[in-house]
């Protein structure tokens, strides 16, 4: 036997013990494995942190999966509201706080049968996903989304931000081919507006001026008024996709650049609107709707004594010469023409 070698020993058995230590082995206590030492702890920390590596957010989640209306582009969305209105689209532009205004607008058009024809244009991505849920491809953002999610007061800067996008989207409309009437939506419509749009005249429009004036008046481009330019409202347009159009709609683009907004001069788009109505009178075939039909805001809430006479011949009404949102549900309420608290049914956004 080798010297660095021992015999094979067998651990003794109780039996093999005294009768006191066997009686020790036996009723001792059974130890606990040594889990808690260094090279454990150390083990288990590694363990960790490799984890911790290969899912730093915790377990992998089932993934939500995109909106489809981050995608859907104004070419398509036109084309889906032209085909229910024999290639015309009814074209409105909200954000958020706006959304109770366009569900009362949408009541009073879709009462005429042209809802199908209309797609709203959201100016901030929660909108668009809001108005598509409900009434999915109705709604497109055309980018880059402006900072619309305030009610921007008319004259702020946020307000020009949000309007002066509006010929912009009327062009590539008409670019497109279709036909395209605009509003704002803090308008109601009395009856269907389209057998008003009478002849092949490339722009229809309303005055915003309040003074009555004949029925039979004249439908061509009113004289320019103090500040040397007509002041037809921006509100209400339809246009046809005719060069002439498309010729007015550059150059309110032009215009809107050329009077940016600043804290000394407050612009808005409509001035500009009708600057380029002046620049390019005798260019474009242009239209005056009738204003017992049309009448502005200043005149239809303001002048009692005239809506009696013109009475059942009111198509669109809008709610300017107003501001603020309180202001503009009060008076539509006192009018009878706030039909969201009660008809939110016949809304396609439903209750907003």
């Amino acid at each position: 036997m080798s010297l660095h070698q021992r015999p094979h020993q067998k651990p003794p058995t109780t039996d093999s013990l005294p009768a006191s230590a066997a009686a020790t082995a036996t009723s001792a206590p059974s130890r606990p494995l040594p889990l808690l030492t260094l090279p454990y702890l150390f083990s288990l920390l590694a363990l960790l942190l490799l984890l911790a590596l290969l899912f730093p957010w915790g377990p992998p989640r089932p993934s939500t999966p995109a909106s489809p209306w981050r995608g859907y582009t104004l070419q398509e969305a036109a084309a889906f509201a032209a085909g229910a209105g024999n290639g015309t689209v009814v074209l409105a532009a909200v954000s958020g706080p706006y959304l109770p205004f366009l569900s009362n607008w949408l009541i009073t058009v879709r009462r005429t049968g042209r809802a199908d024809q209309v797609l709203v244009v959201a100016e901030d991505y929660e909108t668009l996903e809001r108005i598509n849920a409900a009434w999915p491809g109705h709604a497109v953002l055309v980018p880059p989304a402006p900072d619309a999610q305030v009610a921007h007061k008319f004259g702020s800067q946020g307000f020009f931000n949000f309007t002066s996008r509006r010929p912009r989207h009327l062009l590539q409309i008409l670019e497109l081919g279709y036909s395209v009437m605009y509003n704002d939506v803090d308008m109601v419509w009395l009856a269907d507006p389209f057998p008003y749009i009478v002849g092949d005249h490339d722009v229809y429009f309303m005055d915003d001026m309040t003074p009555v004036k004949p029925l039979d008046h004249s439908h061509e481009l009113p004289p320019p008024g103090k500040k040397g330019r007509t002041y037809i409202c921006s509100c209400m347009i339809f246009l046809r996709p005719t060069e002439g159009a498309k010729l007015l709609l550059r150059k309110w683009i032009e215009e809107l650049k050329e009077q940016p907004w600043s804290k000394k001069q407050k612009a808005n788009d409509q001035p500009a609107f009708n600057w380029a109505l002046n620049k390019t009178a005798g260019q474009v075939d242009v239209y005056l709707l009738p204003q017992s039909a049309f009448p502005t805001g200043g005149l239809y809430f303001k002048n009692k004594t005239w809506v009696k006479e013109t009475k059942g011949k009111h198509v669109i009404i809008h709610n300017n010469y107003i501001t603020g949102f309180e202001k503009k549900i009060k008076r539509f309420r006192d009018h009878g023409l706030w039909l969201v608290d009660e008809h939110s049914d016949e809304s396609p956004l439903g209750r907003i």
